[in-house]
């Protein structure tokens, strides 16, 4: 795709009064502190085990975006991931706790990201004292669901709860047949639990990146021309950024790479492309996001929106208030990223004695050979 009507712009944003909870999703939605959890799934399905789960934008983008809210001392059971799981706190103070009992804990708050490794029991409590919002990020397009702790499994039964191998929720309160043994998802030995691997708190701390350990950067090739020098602070793997004083504190692979931007008002960043699907999350603040070589296509994304830009389509972006705004950026893959700015970007960027380097990132043009310099 190489252009986006304004519909088709449109479309592709999820505002937040448009994100659908549903409070059924896991096998512990009747369990006493679990029960007024809600689970959202705003691009791909996630890992919810519920028919009724609503799904505002279904289309693969190699990595699925959802969102946990809860009011305070509720919890989210202990429970496996196959793939990667990224909790952003948006809102909020919570204790996220992982072991094969739960028995290591961290509490992270508005602006902290954490990565929960792949195969090892994790749950998170709503620690603050009002409602919380956390914005998740999980990778592949399918999932796989979830395994819940075996304690979980065997109390939901009392409610009259199983999972299907299928991952779907049985609800025999609700009308469904109680199923055979051999349909359901049963509780994991305990000697497969007692394998899991233990990540000590200082490992994973290397996993976690606060909010004030985020170290911003220009990160772009457009940073020396009026009204630019967006900022970038990466998080997980490679990104878009093509600076090289960069480095992402989380670097296995995740199916997908995750970057803060920040914008000072009314600053910009010129029109690139890109190969691979984009995401923002918006933090904070009010960025436009103008589409194709014209310009003429745009849409305002807002605090708690998400946006999911098409592969190949030229974009822009600007900060619309006056205040700093911040977004999320994920990006699909785990290889690097390689925007593509206009010829004139280029040009202007030259004239201010910089450019790309061969590796792609931002030099003095004056120490560039031509052999030397990125193709623009």
């Amino acid at each position: 795709m190489t252009s986006l009507t304004a519909k088709q712009a449109n479309e592709r944003l999820i505002k937040r009064e448009d994100y659908v909870s549903c409070s059924v999703a896991f096998i512990d939605c009747k369990k006493p502190g679990s029960h007024l959890k809600e689970n959202y799934s705003i691009i791909g399905p996630g890992v919810t085990s519920s028919a009724d789960q609503i799904i505002n934008l279904p289309e693969p983008h190699g990595f699925n975006v959802g969102a946990a809210a809860m009011p305070n001392g509720i919890t989210n059971n202990l429970h496996i991931h196959f793939t990667a799981e990224v909790f952003i706190v948006q809102k909020g103070e919570w204790t996220f706790r992982w072991g094969s009992n739960g028995e290591h804990s961290f509490v992270g708050k508005e602006g902290d990201i954490l990565s929960v490794p792949t195969w090892m029991f994790r749950g998170f409590t709503n620690a603050g004292c009002d409602d919380g919002w956390l914005f998740t990020v999980l990778g592949g397009n399918n999932t796989g669901g979830v395994i819940f702790h075996p304690d979980i499994i065997r109390e939901a039964e009392q409610f009259g709860l199983y999972i299907s191998k299928q991952n779907t929720l049985i609800d025999t309160t609700n009308g469904d047949p109680i199923p055979q043994p051999d349909s359901t998802t049963p509780p994991m030995p305990d000697e497969f639990v007692a394998q899991l691997r233990d990540v000590s708190p200082e490992s994973m701390q290397q996993r976690l990146l606060t909010e004030s350990a985020r170290e911003f950067r220009a990160g772009f090739i457009d940073a020396s021309l009026p009204d630019c020098g967006a900022e970038l602070a990466p998080v997980i793997g490679a990104g878009l950024t093509q600076n090289r004083e960069h480095h992402a504190p989380i670097t296995n692979p995740h199916g997908f790479s995750l970057e803060w931007l920040r914008m000072q008002p009314k600053q910009q960043l010129s029109a690139f492309s890109l190969d691979e699907k984009m995401v923002l999350i918006m933090r904070k603040g009010a960025m436009r996001v103008f589409f194709n070589t014209e310009q003429t296509v745009y849409v305002d994304v807002n605090a708690w929106d998400t946006y999911s830009i098409p592969e190949g389509v030229v974009r822009s972006i600007q900060n619309l208030g006056g205040e700093v705004a911040e977004a999320l950026i994920v990006v699909s893959g785990d290889q690097r990223k390689y925007p593509e700015f206009s010829k004139d970007t280029h040009a202007a960027a030259a004239a201010n004695d910089r450019a790309l380097d061969a590796g792609g990132f931002v030099a003095p043009a004056c120490l560039l050979p031509s052999y030397a310099m990125a193709k623009a």
